[in-house]
């Protein structure tokens, strides 16, 4: 089965705001993806990625002004 995603989320942060972003398809079903699973911030900031104990990609990062 092939599978399509996306998404398009919107926030505000009036502070700067750390977040944990748990929006990846687990990397076990990457090769079932029809484009590729990518994260765009606008406006670009930093995102470190990591797995969790249970292989789930996860991203930290701080939003904010």
């Amino acid at each position: 089965m092939k599978i399509q995603a996306g998404y398009e989320i919107s926030y505000d942060c009036a502070q700067p705001t750390p977040m944990l972003l748990m929006l990846s398809v687990h990397p076990s079903r990457i090769t079932d993806l029809i484009t590729p699973d990518r994260l765009r911030l606008d406006p670009v900031i930093p995102a470190n990625s990591y797995r969790d104990g249970f292989g789930n990609t996860s991203r930290h990062l701080c939003a904010g002004r």
